[in-house]
């Protein structure tokens, strides 16, 4: 599957594929979540060195792993050996964020939430206080 990637994803790359596919994943790409991951990585310094043209590899990647068996396997697969596990939290953060961003989590975001928990090991009172942040950050009256 790697061969079909020119050349590695980096860090930043697989924080943008994580939220692309939880926006991806209930097949209806939102404007809010669109906007809320540009807003991620013009903004936060994790993303401060990143050349955003390469977001377009990182969608193009989802996309393509997401339109075969196994794809979502292969994405985490690419995600733990490209993203250094201190920024594991991270990915989980951003992708609840982009889950929460449009005010309603679909079932199938829901599943890839949880998906992403278990493939990158977030303790569950750590991942209970980031989904108690992103709901929090994305409360309306």
């Amino acid at each position: 599957m790697t061969e079909q990637i020119p050349h590695p994803l980096s860090p930043e790359d697989c924080l943008v594929a994580v939220m692309i596919a939880v926006s991806a994943s209930d097949e209806d790409i939102r404007t809010a979540e669109l906007v809320k991951i540009e807003s991620a990585v013009n903004n936060l310094p994790i993303f401060a060195q990143y050349d955003v043209d390469r977001m377009n590899i990182a969608a193009q990647t989802v996309f393509d792993l997401f339109s075969v068996e196994d794809g979502l396997d292969a994405l985490f697969g690419l995600v733990r050996d490209n993203l250094p596990e201190q920024l594991y939290e991270t990915a989980y953060a951003l992708a609840c964020d982009v889950a929460a961003a449009d005010g309603a989590i679909q079932q199938d975001e829901l599943r890839l939430l949880e998906e992403i928990r278990y493939e990158l090991s977030i303790d569950r009172l750590h991942a209970a206080a980031i989904e108690r942040g992103a709901r929090a950050r994305h409360m309306t009256l």
